[in-house]
């Protein structure tokens, strides 16, 4: 035996010593995976429109120059807010329209369109997915000017809403808010093609400063308490034993579970995700790390959520600089990522919107650098940017220093294995007669996000993504990279699940 080993090693070294080193690797290695993501906010106009009441064809402008942006930034994910508080940016029989639309709560964009449908079909055909980004309890913010249309809640269901400091909002206690919201999503859900649902952070809302008695140490820091009494008289009265904190925690809670699974009954593809505060329960966090806790003063258990599997994709805010200590960034990631107990997606927010013209603005290189150590951790898979407006403004040159270093080359959002398995069939590769090009055509069965492509030239492989509506391959010689020598595609499902590689027919 030991002979025959050794035979067999001089054979395999001998092999190895008469291959030509130059020799192309015949495998494409694998797809690299990352969510890349910006917000886009609705609410106060902060990125689009970029003021209500545009002209319909300025709006629909304005939707093609920032998803062109997330394109040749290498993007593959928008956040649209759609329901900033308690309104529509698309047409709904259960909630008005956004007056930051319009200009007016209620009005519809005329000419008529639908913005939602409009966001989908533009980023699909850009190869990016489309998150539906809702406010769960909010019902009118402060900025809001038009007075309130007959089919919002605060006039249909009065008692599920509650004045507080300047905005209205859902009381997160009263049975009918948490239908109108959930009602709300699966709406959204069963008409529109949405690649995921996303919450932000506002749950109980932050708190309100009140204005001292008159007999009050000038010293002395009082809160408006939300005005839940209520509920929270029958929920005593009705034998509850809750602290009153615990109880609104557990109002947060219910609709967070519920949520996420009215999502995946409708659609078992679809991605839920949250965006908490990005502090933790005070009693969790590492030493040395303070300030506020959403625990006590939001009543979000953002910790309960990831580590039950209730999301499958937690972004906590992460609005810090690297060496603000008491709000460490590489510390405050990692105490999330050990909270992550069922392997869930883990893709923080950065602040990149605090590149301004302001004296407090971070330097791009602050953002790149958080992504660095976003990428170095092994709990973490991508990011999303807040906002959308810093890199269509091309903030200091964030955007290109992006495109040219951190987003060189594309990404496959990571797989969410524990949703529906929806691996595609493996595609059919041909030489279209007369032209450079291979056309695709996609196998039976599931459902074809996109496409995974890699083009062999003599210096290796690139790796490409396209969208499934995309056809076609281009065969021509690259300037860069010289002529193509072989191709392998591959087929990309909802939940990111990867078909069998298939490689190209000898090239022309």
């Amino acid at each position: 035996m030991n002979r025959l080993w050794i035979l067999w090693l001089a054979l395999a070294l001998a092999a190895c010593s008469t291959a030509p080193i130059s020799e192309p690797v015949q495998t494409p290695p694998p797809a690299p995976r990352e969510f890349r993501a910006a917000w886009v906010a609705t609410v106060a106009n902060i990125d689009w429109p970029s003021q209500s009441g545009l002209p319909v064809a300025q709006q629909q402008a304005e939707i093609v120059a920032l998803l062109d942006r997330a394109q040749a930034l290498k993007l593959n994910a928008i956040v649209l807010q759609v329901r900033p508080g308690a309104d529509a940016l698309y047409p709904s029989a259960i909630e008005p329209w956004s007056e930051y639309l319009s200009g007016v709560q209620g009005l519809p964009p005329e000419p008529f369109y639908d913005p939602l449908a409009l966001w989908i079909a533009l980023a699909h055909e850009r190869g990016l997915q489309l998150h539906a980004w809702i406010n769960p309890y909010r019902a009118r913010h402060a900025s809001a000017r038009s007075p309130l249309s007959a089919l919002h809640i605060a006039n249909t269901h009065p008692e599920a809403v509650k004045a507080y400091g300047d905005t209205l909002w859902m009381d997160p206690a009263e049975p009918a808010a948490r239908q109108q919201t959930l009602d709300v999503v699966a709406d959204l859900v069963q008409r529109y093609d949405l690649d995921g649902v996303h919450l932000d952070d506002y749950f109980y809302p932050y708190p309100v400063a009140a204005a001292p008695a008159a007999s009050a140490a000038p010293s002395a820091a009082l809160e408006l308490d939300f005005p839940d009494l209520a509920a929270w008289t029958r929920y005593t009265e009705g034998g509850g034993t809750l602290t009153r904190a615990d109880w609104r925690r557990a109002q947060v809670n219910q609709l967070i579970q519920a949520l996420g699974r009215q999502v995946h009954q409708i659609k078992p593809w679809l991605l839920f995700g949250v965006s908490p505060f990005g502090l933790g329960r005070p009693e969790r966090r590492a030493p040395g790390i303070t300030g506020f806790s959403q625990y006590d003063r939001l009543y979000a258990d953002a910790e309960t959520w990831f580590a039950s599997g209730w999301v499958d994709y937690l972004a906590p805010q992460l609005y810090w600089p690297i060496d603000q200590k008491p709000q460490a960034f590489a510390t405050l990631l990692d105490s999330w990522a050990k909270e992550n107990a069922l392997a869930r997606h883990l893709w923080p927010g950065l602040f990149t919107s605090r590149i301004d013209a302001s004296s407090k603005s971070w330097p791009p290189q602050e953002i790149l650098h958080q992504m660095t150590l976003v990428r170095q951790h092994p709990g973490s898979s991508g990011h999303l940017h807040f906002s959308m407006v810093a890199l269509a403004q091309n903030r200091q040159g964030i955007s290109d220093l992006l495109q040219s270093q951190a987003y060189a080359a594309p990404a496959l959002i990571p797989a969410s294995p524990w949703l529906a398995q929806d691996a595609p069939a493996a595609p059919t590769l041909q030489i279209q007669a007369g032209a450079k090009r291979l056309q695709i055509r996609p196998g039976a069965g599931s459902a074809v996000q996109c496409y995974a492509v890699w083009k062999r030239f003599d210096s290796g492989w690139r790796f490409d993504s396209q969208p499934a509506a995309r056809d076609s391959v281009e065969l021509s010689a690259d300037p860069q990279w010289g002529p193509v020598r072989g191709v392998v595609v591959s087929a990309i499902g909802r939940t990111g699940g990867e078909g069998p590689r298939v490689a190209a027919p000898a090239l022309p």
